[in-house]
Parts: structure tokens; sequence; C-alpha cells
């Protein structure tokens, strides 16, 4: 019974090996797993960018004060945000104190000019009398020094007139240059000293966005280049390069870049935003995005050959540009690439290739 039992299995086992043949003797041909599009790549003229992020910041940011001490504010008269030009008035301080001093040196001014004029008077009188010797030398003397030490006290009283004029002046803070109010730091009331920071000023209302650049990406760049930002609700904002820095970081290796921005939009001094330098045009390789397969962190895509067997080929992928993607190494312009189905396929897979109509069918 036992023997029998193996006799039957033999024959299962031949009938089986001769199916697997075809009855040929010959093994089957390999049948494709997967259909797929296959491109080439190809050469494009792109405009080179270079990524970098950063914030926008005042071109020029001024801190106002008074140049007096132990003075009350009378008036503030201008918000943050608000736009002034130069020689606006931008805050009052009490001029009651000041106006008394100044009346006081317009007075001893007067005084001084009326010893002046009479010592000088005096003066030219004695000259005429000693010339005819009706008075004595020593007389003279004396009057010429009462003439100089009047006018010496005329000069003084002047100086302090001016004074109490320019101090008068101080009472009112008129903006250096026109601009946008960015800080208040005082209110109506308040004494103020002399050098405290009361407002700051955006000069001009200039906004800049200055970016931290890698050192290796600096030579590309260039003063007039173009800058792409975006603003808080999306906004494309322009910019142009104003300067680069001639010192790098040695900790970041990077430099700071500065674009002035002269429609900065809804961008704020203070914000962070993205930006893209646009560089000059170059042309390079190009393949579609959808061919890009990244495993391990690395980019690759897969060449089609004969008898539609794929291989797995690492390449250099460098920056997007809308659906395509720049590569810098790894393949020619001749190299038959999978799109469409790459990112199901293995090395060594075998595929079946067809119009992107009938794959999309």
């Amino acid at each position: 019974m036992m023997r029998r039992f193996f006799e039957i299995s033999g024959l299962v086992l031949v009938t089986a090996a001769l199916a697997a043949c075809g009855g040929s003797g010959k093994p089957a041909a390999p049948v494709s797993s997967l259909t797929v599009t296959v491109t080439q790549p190809q050469r494009q003229t792109v405009e080179r960018e270079i990524a970098a992020s950063g914030s926008v910041a005042a071109w020029q940011e001024m801190s106002l004060g008074v140049e007096l001490t132990g003075i009350r504010v009378a008036n503030v008269l201008v918000e943050p945000g608000a736009r002034v030009s130069a020689g606006q008035p931008l805050l009052e301080l009490d001029r009651r104190t000041l106006d008394v001093q100044a009346r006081q040196a317009e007075a001893n001014l007067a005084q001084a000019k009326a010893s002046a004029e009479l010592a000088i008077a005096q003066a030219t009188r004695g000259e005429t009398l000693l010339e005819r010797n009706l008075i004595s030398t020593n007389d003279y003397e004396v009057l010429r020094a009462n003439r100089a030490k009047a006018e010496a006290q005329r000069t003084s009283a002047e100086a302090e007139r001016d004074n109490a004029r320019l101090r008068l002046g101080f009472a009112t803070l008129r903006a250096p240059d026109s601009g946008i109010v960015s800080a208040r730091n005082v209110q109506p009331g308040q004494i103020v000293a002399s050098g405290a920071e009361l407002l700051r000023l955006i000069r001009r209302g200039r906004l800049e966005w200055r970016a931290e650049v890698a050192e290796t990406d600096l030579p590309r760049i260039k003063i007039g280049d173009r800058v792409g930002l975006r603003g808080p609700g999306g906004a494309a904002v322009e910019g142009r390069i104003r300067a680069v820095s001639p010192a790098i970081n040695p900790q970041t290796r990077t430099a700071l870049v500065y674009a002035d921005l002269t429609e900065p939009g809804a961008l704020r001094a203070g914000m962070f935003a993205e930006g893209r330098l646009r560089v000059g045009q170059a042309e390079v390789t190009v393949v579609p995005r959808e061919s890009v397969v990244f495993r391990d962190g690395f980019p690759y895509v897969f060449t089609v050959g004969e008898g539609g067997v794929v291989g797995q080929r690492r390449i250099d992928a460098g920056a997007s540009y809308g659906d395509r993607i720049e590569v810098r190494s790894g393949l020619t312009l001749n190299d038959r690439i999978v799109v469409r189905g790459a990112g199901f396929l293995g090395d060594g897979d075998i595929v079946k290739v067809v119009t992107s109509a009938a794959a999309g069918g």
C-alpha cells in the first residue's frame, strides 16, 4: 500500500514539472508587473533662485527725545503708525518757564546794548579830549577799558538771548525727517529728562528685509538682484538687494543680505518672512517631479532598458521649477525614465510602457 502511494506522488511531480516547462523544456517568459509612462530629461532655461529666511526691519529707525530736563510734557501730537513729514511738530513741552527766561534774556541784552553805546560814546569823546590834552592818558585808558568791557557784556547778553531762544525752540519736538511713528513712550504731564527716548520714527517709512545667506551662495548675489517675498495674506512683495554684508559669521558661515522693500504691503517691521533671491537665468536639465522617488532620504529615478526592465538610479536633484525638478548629475538626455507609476517600482522590475492617454484611461 505504501509503495503504491509513492508511485502516484512521483507521477504528480513529473506532470507538474512538464507543465511548468510548457512542454518544450524552456522556462516561461517573464510577465510585466506594471503599466507605466516614460519620458526623457530635457534642457530648460530657468531663473535661478536662492531660498533664504530673514526678518523685516526698518531701514533706519530714529530715537527721538528732547534736550531739556525737568520740564513737563504739555501735549503729544502723534500716535504710533502716523505718517509725518519733515519739520512736523510731534510733541510740545510746557513753555511758560522758557518764555520767561527768553524775555529776561531779551531785557538783559537791551541793557547791555545801552551800556555798550554809552561806553563807546565816552571813549570817543575821551579820544578827542586827549588830542587837546584836556584829560590824562590814564583817564583815556579807563574809558577804553570801559568800552571793551561793555562790548563784551553785550556779546555775552546776545549769546544768552540766543540760548534762551534755542531752549524755547526745544520745547517743540519736530520730525527730523519724513517717516512713520513706530513707538511712543511718553504721556502728557510726564516730566522729561534729556536724552530719554520719547518717540521712535521709521525714517521715510522705508522697510528692508535682512536675510542670512550661506557663504557658498554669496558669489552669485549682486546688488540690484530682485527678491520675492510673501506677505501675511499671501500677497507677493518685491524687493531689490541694496547691500551684502562684507563679513561672514564664523559660527553660522552665513552673511546678511539687505533688500529694500519699496512697497512692503502688509509686512511690518519685526515680521519673519521667507524669500527667494532671483540671481539670473541658467540652462539646466529637468525631469518631471512625478518621476523622482525619495527613498532613505535620497532621490532616485527608474530608467527603462531592454525588455522593459527598469533600473533604479540615484540622481543629484536641484531646485524645483513648477512640476519639474533640476537634475545636476546622474542622467543623460538619452535616458528613458519612468514618470507615472515610478513610486511602485523596484530595481529589476519589468514594466509595460504605454502613452499618457492610455495610462489615464
